[in-house]
């Protein structure tokens, strides 16, 4: 894609993640004229509403998944899955406000979850190698989505605590 191509989809994506997350019934015109493009740009880029709540959620899946080896490059191994988690419990709240949205890609045929929990599982074991830590990926996952259903900030930080403790302790019980 040419550079202005590249610009003209993350400016759509962007705005249809807010429009999505707190508008809803956001129409795709609203959408295109909010991010400074034609209408006729959007359905080059996204054909049908579906396709484009699909990219946005997908999008969010990408940039939670490809922070994993960007964070243990610039992070202690420790500090990287702590943000990594940290970053997880706001893709939840994200996926939780699209739910609508997504519900309505579902009943069309559409199946935005097909490669989610691969990426994810992968994008855990990357933050827990280095750790030397024991625990499953998808034990982990459970445990994020769980915390992440919590609404009490000072809760799920707490309970964000007890994860990392009990990672950190099977490392170290490993590493004996």
């Amino acid at each position: 894609m040419r550079a202005d191509a590249v610009r003209n989809r993350g400016l759509l994506l962007e705005v249809a993640l807010d429009a999505f997350t707190h508008g809803g019934d956001t129409t795709l015109g609203a959408i295109a004229k909010e991010a400074g493009v034609g209408i006729g740009t959007l359905y080059r880029h996204f054909p049908t509403r579906e396709a484009l709540i699909e990219a946005v959620y997908r999008t969010e899946l990408e940039k939670l998944c490809d922070a994993a080896p960007e964070l243990l490059e610039s992070n202690d191994p420790e500090s990287a899955l702590r943000e990594w988690m940290n970053r997880f419990i706001a893709y939840i709240a994200t996926k939780r406000d699209l739910k609508d949205a997504l519900q309505a890609v579902i009943a069309l045929g559409g199946n935005p979850f097909e490669h989610s929990r691969a990426k994810l599982t992968e994008a855990i074991t990357r933050l827990l190698a280095p750790l030397g830590a024991t625990a499953q990926p998808l034990d982990v996952m459970t445990l994020l989505v769980a915390v992440a259903q919590n609404q009490d900030a000072d809760q799920a930080k707490r309970l964000l605590d007890l994860v990392m403790a009990g990672i950190l302790h099977g490392a170290a019980r490993t590493a004996r």
